[in-house]
């Protein structure tokens, strides 16, 4: 497939942006998680928790889409 090493090196710098915004949102999160409870703020606290939930899972999405990506690419030139 003509253009596939293009679109690999695409994929994988959007793809590396996001696992970036993925741990620096579970970074902020997991600091007012610890603040928040720390703090007594239950409501807040509860909020960051899920939040880290939330990051965890974006990471783990982002991961799967990059591998998904380059099987999709590995695969193209044998259909």
């Amino acid at each position: 497939m003509g253009g596939s090493g293009d679109l690999r090196a695409i994929v994988g710098a959007l793809l590396t942006y996001g696992l970036i915004v993925a741990v620096l949102m579970l970074i902020v999160s997991a600091t007012t998680w610890a603040i928040a409870s720390s703090s007594g703020s239950w409501h807040t606290a509860q909020k960051a928790k899920l939040g880290c939930f939330v990051a965890i899972g974006g990471a783990a999405l982002t991961g799967a889409a990059l591998t998904w990506a380059n099987w999709l690419l590995d695969i193209g030139p044998h259909l």
